[in-house]
């Protein structure tokens, strides 16, 4: 099982949304998907149609009074599952950041799943911040996979979580931690504006940058309002055609290379 962090400490660039809809494709492809919410809003889960009870998110376990067990729900999607997120996670920026584990405690819990090897991709959607949750999520995870608005704005957020993962593969805590890629969102290709950004991000981290641009769609927060991932609201429509491209993109980095994904 790989773990995928899906983070930017900036928020309104499409994190949820790529974490919700990637793993939603992913799934749609026949991988085995773990979808876990480690923002307090909980909004991959309502993406979901989930809204989570009290001591259905990862709150508990963190702090040592739970387990993982049901923890794990099922989705719509045959191969993709959900850890709901609720409110209570917040509590958790209080009380991991206490403990000298904090960093570690989110990858020891997640262990049992990895040596379970039950799914093949575990995407963490990470709160817009860098307190304890989006670092231990960093610090549990194989890669580090960043989206950032197509803005001149989220150039100077992408150099900040790029330093955060820097800082952790550093400081030994996860030393193996990738940087998966850098997912482009919200472009409008008819603005130079947004061109030239991505343009710009694309000389700097080169390769690490995604082929696949999300395109502004309001197809996007429809999806939302009705709990729905964009292959199920809006099948055919811009923006699931670049999720679903951008899942075929995703797997095909995974592959030795040389080797390509089959369609």
């Amino acid at each position: 099982m790989k773990i995928i962090a899906i983070a930017n400490q900036k928020g309104g660039v499409g994190k949820t949304t790529t974490a919700t809809n990637l793993a939603a494709c992913l799934a749609q492809r026949g991988s085995r998907v773990l979808l876990l919410d480690m923002d307090p809003q909980g909004n991959a889960s309502s993406s979901l149609g989930y809204r989570a009870a009290e001591g259905q998110s990862l709150y508990r376990v963190l702090i040592g009074y739970d387990t993982l067990a049901g923890k794990v729900l099922p989705t719509r999607f045959p191969t993709l599952s959900l850890i709901p997120a609720s409110m209570e996670l917040a509590g958790c920026e209080v009380e991991l950041v206490r403990s000298e584990n904090h960093l570690t405690r989110l990858r020891d819990v997640l262990q049992p799943l990895k040596a379970l090897n039950q799914f093949d991709f575990l995407i963490i959607d990470c709160p817009p911040s860098l307190g304890v949750l989006m670092t231990s999520a960093i610090a549990a995870a194989d890669g580090l996979l960043i989206p950032i608005q197509c803005e001149y704005f989220g150039l100077e957020g992408l150099a900040r979580i790029v330093d955060i993962h820097d800082q952790i593969a550093a400081s030994g805590v996860n030393p193996h931690v990738s940087l998966e890629g850098i997912l482009m969102t919200m472009y409008d290709g008819r603005t130079s504006h947004s061109r030239s950004v991505v343009a710009e991000v694309r000389r700097v981290f080169e390769n690490l940058v995604y082929q696949t641009v999300i395109p502004r769609s309001i197809a996007v927060a429809e999806s939302q309002s009705y709990e729905k991932a964009l292959i199920e609201y809006d099948t055919n429509g811009r923006a699931t055609q670049a999720y679903r491209a951008l899942a075929e993109e995703f797997l095909n980095r995974q592959l030795p290379q040389g080797d390509t994904q089959a369609a």
